[in-house]
């Protein structure tokens, strides 16, 4: 494990994984879009049989798995701050597959991320 720059793997690495946060952030919205005008009781039920929710599930322990694995050779304190581009990502996901709103000061908030990206991985 080293303290020095990321090497090209590393950071490959860490977007895959921030993109699979998001790809299961929207998995999450589309499962949520399915369950509108139920009740709680059935929504819980029909998350069960609901093939978005299982597979944001199951895409999140295979994230959980490699990113123990990415720690292994990536010093915690360099890797977390990829977890934060997952919070620009996200939104910008939502624009375009759900139409919803990008404020003024959500692409500001998202330009300061990319900013302090930047300034960790340099």
């Amino acid at each position: 494990m080293t303290t020095d720059r990321l090497t090209l793997s590393q950071v490959a690495l860490l977007i895959a994984y921030t993109v699979g946060m998001a790809g299961g952030q929207i998995l999450f919205k589309l499962a949520a879009v399915h369950l509108n005008g139920i009740g709680v009781t059935a929504q819980l039920l029909a998350l069960t049989r609901n093939l978005y929710f299982v597979s944001a599930l199951v895409l999140y322990g295979a994230l959980a798995l490699l990113w123990v694995w990415i720690l292994t050779f990536t010093p915690l304190s360099r890797a977390y701050p990829f977890v934060a581009l997952a919070f620009a990502l996200t939104p910008a996901l939502a624009a375009l597959m759900f139409g919803e709103p990008v404020s003024f000061r959500l692409t500001i908030g998202i330009g300061l991320i990319l900013c302090g990206l930047f300034l960790v991985i340099g």
